[in-house]
């Protein structure tokens, strides 16, 4: 069983009179900031000149300077900009500052696994890597409590490396709900596979599919809509509160029976030899280089994609019924381009 870590083990004198970075205000950057602020850390955010979050952080009593000053002034400069665009940020802007004794750290392990990133021998590269959207990191610490989290170490040349990870989750707030000892390339690897096989893709393919075929056998798209998509979010919540037994205990004993009996025909052998094939090209850094390259490349091929998900029947439906839907909370409009947003997994 992986170490767990709780506010016993976090020392917030080790991080006294150092100085934090935080690369990035977005989702996991501004909550990263605020909370380490109100935990008492010296913190500067960094930001390109001309980002939007700039004035946001500044409105928040934030000191701000551009990434190249703000790793300068650091002790410890912790990366929480998109998987895609780290390697890059951090050749141009951070790495002139990495001297002997600083702390490099992140919050996915993605670009250190991979080799996009390799810091110099003399720092300390470690991970914190809250389970939880940053707004919900934020939320949860200003009510007292936190959210569980990982922590993770790459390089320990202060031979501290984990005390002062430590340090740090303690001041996030995560040590409050309890964080847990991993690996970068366990963290990597099995967020990306969650993200691919059962969060995003296969959540996503699975409501398009069913709605899909309720649709061409005549049924209305509405109804379709809240038969896979729309009441999704009860079954999740209860999932969420109490696992599978939990669900199947508050759901009708005929929604129990299909789901004993039929989810093992969607789910079945062919499904869970292509979860193996999927996880094989992650663990060897396949999907890693694709992505990468399809980055480098102008993003031609996510966009078109992007763009055909917004378009199809599933999405134009649900627009018009989410106007029903008072109690929603209003979204922004998708597709408006913002700031560079967190790394995943963050999720």
């Amino acid at each position: 069983m992986p170490n767990r870590y709780y506010e016993k083990d976090g020392n917030l004198s080790l991080l006294k009179g150092k100085t934090v970075a935080i690369a990035g205000y977005v989702s996991q950057g501004h909550a990263h900031a605020l909370n380490l602020r109100d935990s008492g850390v010296d913190v500067v955010v960094g930001l390109y000149e001309g980002s939007k979050s700039w004035e946001k952080a500044k409105d928040a009593g934030l000191r701000v300077m551009t990434v190249a000053q703000a790793s300068q002034a650091a002790d410890v400069i912790m990366i929480l900009v998109s998987d895609h665009i780290q390697a890059d940020l951090y050749n141009k802007e951070i790495a002139p500052a990495m001297k002997p004794g600083k702390t490099l750290m992140f919050a996915h392990g993605f670009n250190i696994h991979f080799g996009f990133i390799t810091p110099p021998a003399g720092v300390d590269v470690t991970m914190i890597a809250p389970k939880a959207p940053g707004h919900r990191v934020r939320e949860l610490f200003t009510e007292g409590v936190g959210v569980p989290g990982l922590v993770a170490i790459h390089q320990n040349a202060s031979g501290k490396a984990l005390e002062n990870s430590l340090a740090y989750a303690l001041a996030l707030g995560c040590l409050k709900a309890g964080v847990i000892e991993t690996s970068f390339r366990e963290e990597t690897e099995s967020d990306l596979f969650g993200e691919q096989v059962v969060l995003c893709g296969g959540t996503a393919e699975l409501i398009r599919a069913g709605f899909d075929t309720l649709v061409e056998a005549g049924y209305a798209p509405e109804i379709a809509y809240f038969e896979c998509l729309h009441e999704l979010k009860l079954i999740v919540d209860l999932i969420y509160e109490g696992g599978l037994g939990y669900m199947r205990y508050s759901v009708s004993d005929t929604a129990e029976y299909g789901d004993y009996t039929r989810g093992p025909r969607i789910i079945n052998d062919q499904t869970r030899a292509e979860m193996k094939k999927i996880l094989a090209e992650i663990q060897s850094g396949q999907f890693a280089r694709e992505w990468m390259e399809e980055n480098r490349s102008g993003r031609g091929k996510f966009m078109a994609m992007r763009e055909a998900g917004r378009g199809q029947k599933i999405e134009t439906v649900g627009r018009e019924l989410r106007e029903m839907m008072t109690f929603l909370k209003k979204k922004k409009e998708v597709g408006v381009p913002q700031d560079q947003p967190a790394a995943a997994g963050s999720k």
